[in-house]
C-alpha cells in the first residue's frame, strides 16, 4: 500500500492529515520561522537553515525573507537563483527552479489543487481532498512580482513572465508573457 506522501507526490488524491505529512509540515514551519527571523547578514545560519528546509539548492542561491513553504523538501533550486521577499511556495509536489532564474517579490507557486465540485472537495473528511502536480521553471527565467504559477505548469528556459500574471498553462522557452490568464506577448 502506498503512503500518503507517495500518493501526494504521484498526483493522486491524498490525506494531508497523515501523521508523516503533518510532522514534516510542522518542521517546515519551524525552519521557515527561524529563517525568516535570522539576520540577513548571517550567511552561515541562513545557509544551514536552507539546507535543512529545501530538497536541494545550488551555489549562490539567495532567498529574501520572509519566505513561506508547505513542506520545503520538495523545492529544488539550481545555481544562482534569486527569490525576492514574501514568496509562497506550496510544495506539495516538486517545484524545480533552474540555474540563474529570478522570482520577484510576492510570487506564489502552487502545486496543490482541489476538486471544483463542493461535494467532491469535502469527501476527504475534515480537510479538503487534495491532489498535486509539479511546477518546473527553466533556466534563466524571470517571474515578475505578484505573479501566480498554478499546478502542473512548466516555464521554458529564458522566458520572462510579467508582474501580476496568473500562469495557468505551460509557457515555451524564449518568450515574454503576461496577463491573467498569462499569454505570450512576443518571442525573444
Amino acid at each position: 500500500m502506498r503512503s500518503e506522501k507517495e500518493k501526494m507526490l504521484a498526483g493522486e488524491p491524498y490525506d494531508c492529515t497523515d501523521p508523516e505529512l503533518l510532522a514534516r509540515w510542522h518542521e517546515a514551519k519551524r525552519l521557515q520561522a527561524a529563517y525568516n527571523a535570522a539576520p540577513s547578514t548571517d550567511g552561515a545560519r541562513l545557509a544551514e537553515l536552507l539546507d535543512r528546509l529545501l530538497g536541494a539548492r545550488g551555489d549562490g542561491v539567495w532567498i529574501a525573507a520572509p519566505f513561506f513553504v508547505d513542506y520545503g523538501e520538495n523545492i529544488h533550486l539550481g545555481r544562482c537563483v534569486e527569490i525576492n521577499m514574501d514568496c509562497v511556495f506550496l510544495d506539495c509536489n516538486r517545484i524545480t527552479v533552474g540555474d540563474h532564474s529570478g522570482i520577484g517579490p510576492g510570487v506564489h507557486i502552487y502545486t496543490v489543487f482541489h476538486p471544483t465540485d463542493p461535494a467532491a472537495r469535502l469527501s476527504g473528511g475534515a480537510m479538503w481532498r487534495s491532489q498535486t502536480a509539479p511546477v518546473t521553471i527553466g533556466r534563466n527565467v524571470w517571474i515578475g512580482g505578484r505573479s501566480v504559477v498554478l499546478p502542473g505548469v512548466t516555464i521554458g528556459d529564458g522566458t520572462t513572465v510579467g508582474a501580476g500574471s496568473v500562469v495557468t498553462r505551460s509557457l515555451p522557452a524564449g518568450v515574454v508573457a503576461a496577463g491573467n490568464p498569462c499569454r505570450i506577448l512576443r518571442k525573444l
